[in-house]
């Protein structure tokens, strides 16, 4: 047995594990550093920490691949399993499982399904976030003055923006901020301009972020979801116009409006100021009408006020209305004094009735009054004494005497 366990320095003495794996390493990694694998995403977890672990398969092998934390941040789309991807990167063994496996530097999409995969994905999640929602849409100006274009300054969208613009409504003040609109820069500096006119420019009424036509990989910086999350925090209204008719693009789900071209865009934010100038002199022409009418119908008013006798003669009328005031002033005294004299009359007439009923009066008809001596009336011999001094009031004087005798009378059935 001893002749089969190879000697110290023999080629054949057994390595350990680490020193084993530590040659593979070496090899490995400096052989495949920085290839490119294509493959389909079969799972993958998002830890705590950011970093991202998957596994890529093809039809007859897999791949475990790593993502730390800054390129799974970096990503501009939504991992999902099934998705056919590209994978730069560098392989490395992982000592503690004796295994390799694959570090991503970036990774992308591949071809339009994945694409179109990924547009779904991000789509879904904005929407779920409330990104789209109509509550959150800004309304546009009806007269802008101050527009601001983010697009790419040698593209043809941006001079089919400005031409339709001057034409349109040339007082308006237009301001380009130039960017890219394709390729992998495209987002960050669309992100950056619409976050930039917000900072340096509020006093603008609106901005457009856009450009022409194309195809999906051209069009896809607008649905990069940095790019949706600057527009959906611009507190300018914003205006998307990318692609044709047919396009669809994230930006456009997320701006206030959407505008299907940017020929369109310039339609949408700049009012028609030939249809303007012409409905101003449709007002004109119907306020001179409605003024023109306004003067007849007054001068019609004046020609028949004129007619009246009081225009005529407008001292006559003066006079008439004098001579009734005197007649109401003669009709005014003459009732005064009908009134003054009834209330003579019943006054004299109560005056006789009152006389006729008083003390005076009741003398006159020859009665008198006795009155004891306070001077106060006798109404009962109980108030008289004998030897009072009392007068006897007549009609015509008074009598003094004294009582000799009280005499009451009986009473009544006695």
């Amino acid at each position: 047995m001893s002749e089969l366990i190879p000697q110290k320095g023999d080629r054949l003495h057994p390595l350990t594990i680490s020193q084993l794996t530590a040659k593979i390493k070496g090899t490995l990694e400096s052989r495949f550093a920085n290839v490119r694998v294509v493959g389909e995403i079969s799972q993958f977890t998002r830890a705590s920490s950011g970093h991202v672990y998957l596994t890529l398969k093809d039809e007859n092998a897999v791949l475990r691949t790593v993502l730390w934390r800054p390129v799974a941040a970096s990503l501009q789309f939504e991992l999902a399993e099934g998705l056919e991807v590209i994978v730069r990167g560098d392989v490395e063994v992982y000592a503690p499982r004796g295994s390799y496996q694959l570090i991503a530097r970036s990774m992308a999409p591949v071809g339009a399904g994945a694409l179109r995969l990924a547009f779904q994905l991000l789509t879904e999640k904005l929407k779920k976030e409330g990104l789209f929602r109509l509550e959150h849409k800004k309304p546009l100006p009806l007269f802008p003055r101050k527009i601001g274009v983010v697009t790419s300054p040698t593209g043809a969208a941006v001079r089919d923006i400005i031409n339709v613009i001057r034409r349109r409504y040339p007082p308006v003040e237009l301001y380009v901020y130039p960017c890219a609109v394709q390729g992998k820069d495209a987002a960050p500096q669309i992100a950056a301009a619409v976050e930039r006119l917000n900072r340096q420019r509020p006093d603008l009424d609106l901005i457009i972020v856009g450009r022409g036509g194309g195809s999906l990989e051209d069009l896809w910086a607008f649905n990069e979801e940095v790019v949706a999350r600057a527009i959906f925090e611009s507190r300018i209204p914003i205006v998307s116009a990318v692609g044709h008719q047919v396009d669809f693009s994230i930006s456009d789900f997320v701006a206030d409006v959407r505008a299907a071209t940017p020929t369109e865009a310039g339609e949408i934010v700049a009012p028609d100021g030939a249809e303007l100038l012409r409905r101003v002199r449709q007002l004109a022409r119907r306020m001179g009408l409605s003024l023109g009418n306004a003067v007849e119908a007054a001068r019609r008013r004046l020609e028949a006020m004129v007619t009246r006798p009081a225009f005529r003669k407008p001292g006559a009328a003066l006079l008439q209305r004098a001579q009734r005031a005197d007649d109401a002033l003669e009709k005014m005294k003459s009732l005064m004094a009908r009134r003054l004299d009834s209330s003579r009359e019943r006054c004299a007439t109560a005056r006789h009735r009152l006389q006729a009923l008083g003390p005076l009066g009741v003398l006159e008809r020859g009665y008198s009054l006795t009155l004891g001596p306070d001077g106060s009336i006798l109404r009962s011999v109980e108030g008289a004494h004998e030897g009072d001094a009392i007068t006897t009031r007549l009609r015509d004087g008074s009598l003094r005497s004294s009582v000799l005798d009280v005499k009451a009378n009986p009473p009544d059935g006695a």
